[in-house]
């Protein structure tokens, strides 16, 4: 038996594989890009060939592979990506070499690590949410990934919150992703301010408080226009930011990032456009929360990495929705980025028949080394 997996995480963009150990060591770490330009039979012979090199790095042949692909998967397939384009890829297509291989949903598979040894290592049921370009969900029940009964669980993200609001690429009105995601949330400052922020820049997290802000408000509906006092979202940590002044007819891109300092610095449209990404958040977990009373909620995806300044105040939402049971608690998730890449690794060992796989590995494997 070999003594390392290789792992892979195939996003839109990049792809991010490893090599991981028996004991869960990560003793390499590589990232590709994915030429989902080319179609999907590029894509294909870019994984096969990573999956290549990555086991010559290795020294020997792998105990198994785990892959980690986007849209509609099973074990054994890959059905369906209308990110990259694919359509019934047979797991063993991705893979080179004659040695065991399992496929997982992208998401889900980040959820399976979190569960394993994350954020949710002592929970049996929990929501795993990564809130990045877009927003994605993996249902963990009983330890596992759920992911219904045709591979659509989870997708949280396309949860209308707002029955009259803006439409979403997916083709429904008033979808979570529309106002909660990075994407999202930087679009809907840069639509709103096309010129203030186009030069922002990002000062590093100091000890000082941040500036008083004014309160936010969303209206969701006729009836549900809700207020929340400024102490939500200045309970965060402190950033600061400062935007020099821009021409309007051609402003750099804002960033999710950007919108995150500038409301814990006070600025008003920010924290508007932050406190709506909150309000958002609120009624699809608490919806979540009456549905399967989940132990907890993992924040992950780059928007998470706002830290109090996102949880604070969703904490407070959630709850004051939540008025007959406490809300379960956020917590951030652990693995960042790396999160898919681990639960491949996960898959790989258990496609070489070590269905315990990861239940013994030490919380140092965060220290291994990460994907560049």
């Amino acid at each position: 038996m070999s003594s390392f997996v290789v792992a892979l995480d195939v996003g839109g963009t990049s792809m991010k594989g490893g090599l991981v150990t028996r004991s869960g060591e990560i003793i390499r770490t590589d990232r590709r890009a994915t030429p989902r330009d080319r179609g999907p039979a590029a894509v294909v012979a870019t994984i096969r060939s990573f999956i290549d090199d990555l086991a010559t790095a290795g020294g020997g042949t792998p105990a198994g592979v785990g892959l980690a692909v986007p849209g509609l998967v099973t074990a054994d397939a890959a059905l369906y990506s209308a990110n990259i384009g694919w359509r019934d890829v047979p797991a063993t297509d991705f893979v080179p070499l004659d040695v065991p291989v399992i496929l997982g949903h992208d998401v889900r598979t980040g959820g399976l690590a979190e569960s394993v040894f994350g954020a949710g290592r002592e929970l049996s049921d929990f929501l795993f949410l990564p809130i990045g370009t877009g927003i994605a969900g993996a249902v963990i029940l009983h330890g596992e990934p759920y992911g219904g009964s045709a591979g659509w669980g989870g997708e949280i993200g396309h949860t209308p919150v707002l029955p009259e609001g803006e439409p979403c690429a997916c083709g429904q009105i008033g979808c979570l992703e529309t106002y909660a995601s990075a994407s999202a949330v930087a679009r809907r400052y840069s639509t709103r301010a096309p010129s203030s922020a186009s030069s922002t820049t990002i000062a590093p997290a100091s000890t000082a408080p941040a500036s008083p802000a004014p309160a936010f408000s969303i209206t969701a509906s006729p009836d549900t226009t809700t207020t929340a006092s400024a102490a939500s979202p200045t309970a965060a940590s402190p950033a600061t930011a400062t935007a020099s002044p821009a021409t309007a007819a051609s402003p750099a891109p804002v960033t999710a990032e950007q919108v995150a300092a500038l409301t814990a610095s006070g600025d008003p449209l920010a924290m508007e456009i932050w406190g709506e990404a909150v309000e958002a958040l609120s009624p699809a977990l608490a919806t979540y929360t009456l549905l399967l009373d989940p132990s907890a909620i993992v924040l992950g995806g780059g928007l998470a990495e706002a830290g109090p300044l996102l949880s604070v105040p969703l904490a407070e939402r959630l709850q004051k929705r939540l008025a007959f049971r406490d809300a379960p608690p956020l917590r951030q998730a652990a693995l960042g980025m790396s999160a898919g890449m681990l639960g491949a690794a996960l898959l790989g060992w258990r496609a070489a028949g070590f269905a315990d796989a990861g239940a013994a590995w030490s919380p140092d494997v965060l220290k291994s080394p990460r994907v560049a």
